[in-house]
């Protein structure tokens, strides 16, 4: 969600992320993300999270065809994208700064008969929720966007409007902090949560969730 700059890192484990672009191959297509780390730092180069996320969406485990789906803080896009290859109709989001980018990612990777597939939107969380219908999403889709504790609420929030009651949330994360599990702990007061998928050599786990039911609503 947060676009930050951070310093070149001289580790090579990280000389990817410097990379202009970074290649796939998912839903039978060769894709190419554009990156540009040091313009738009976190927002703006694909993690390890987007990659086993879409490994996952492959394995067939999520009903998608037709489905309404929704990615947060998508970054360079490359989640959204597959998920569009695979039959759902994507709302793709991030902050403004990184829209221009991000559609280009979209409109160079998918192709003329699956345009109609995604639409790029602005979408700061917990701000102007008003123009996202209430309950209107089957699925909610997240690749590593649980790293500032600050966003936490918002991004709780956030979920909560975007959900009805059978909505599937996915998240992909690393788990690198203390602050990761309190988000969390966070979601499992509102959500049932679910480790779904663990990748050992990415070490990322994806969490499924869905929202508890009231007492009154059983």
């Amino acid at each position: 969600m947060a676009l930050v700059p951070y310093e070149e890192n001289p580790l090579p484990a990280l000389s990817k992320l410097h990379n202009s672009t970074a290649q796939f191959r998912f839903a039978d297509r060769d894709l190419s993300l554009s990156q540009d780390w040091r313009k738009l730092g976190v927002a703006a180069v694909v993690w390890d999270a987007a990659v086993v996320m879409c490994m996952y969406l492959e394995l067939g485990k999520v009903e998608l065809k037709g489905k309404r789906v929704i990615e947060l803080g998508a970054g360079t896009g490359l989640v959204g994208i597959v998920t569009a290859l695979l039959g759902a109709q994507v709302t793709i989001t991030d902050r403004a700064p990184a829209l221009d980018f991000l559609s280009a990612n979209v409109k160079a990777n998918l192709p003329p008969d699956s345009q109609d597939s995604a639409v790029v939107s602005e979408l700061t969380w917990g701000e102007g929720l008003e123009h996202y219908p209430a309950g209107g999403f089957d699925l909610i889709l997240g690749a590593d966007i649980v790293y500032l504790e600050d966003t936490f609420a918002s991004l709780l929030r956030t979920l909560l409007h975007l959900c009805h009651d059978s909505t599937v949330v996915l998240l992909s994360c690393k788990i690198r902090y203390e602050r990761d599990t309190r988000f969390l702990r966070m979601l499992e007061e509102v959500f049932v949560v679910e480790e779904v998928h663990f990748n050992q050599e990415r070490d990322i786990h994806v969490y499924k969730a869905s929202k508890r039911q009231l007492k009154g609503e059983l």
